[in-house]
């Protein structure tokens, strides 16, 4: 039941993001979850590191600042995928 609900949350995440960074209508569903998961892992290597509290999704944590930390790792990473697909973050 938890990867389930780590997709589910994973996918949401991810599709918020693209529609911050306007790419919702390139991606599909399974590019959304592919981002939201990875910007969760992003985003929780990158707190760890500056010493920001909080956990991300992956870690189990559903709490406010897990889950915004996991929405600012899907956005980086979508910033840097512009980046290097367009040569510019949007």
């Amino acid at each position: 039941m938890g990867i389930i609900i780590w997709l589910i949350v994973g996918g949401i995440i991810g599709w918020i993001a693209s529609m911050i960074m306007k790419t919702d209508g390139q991606q599909g569903i399974i590019l959304n979850v592919i981002v939201g998961i990875v910007g969760a892992f992003l985003g929780g290597w990158v707190g760890g590191m500056l010493g920001i509290g909080g956990a991300d999704i992956n870690d189990g944590d559903f709490s406010l600042s897990g889950l915004l930390l996991s929405l600012v790792g899907a956005v980086v990473l979508l910033a840097i995928v512009n980046l290097f697909r367009r040569g510019r973050v949007r």
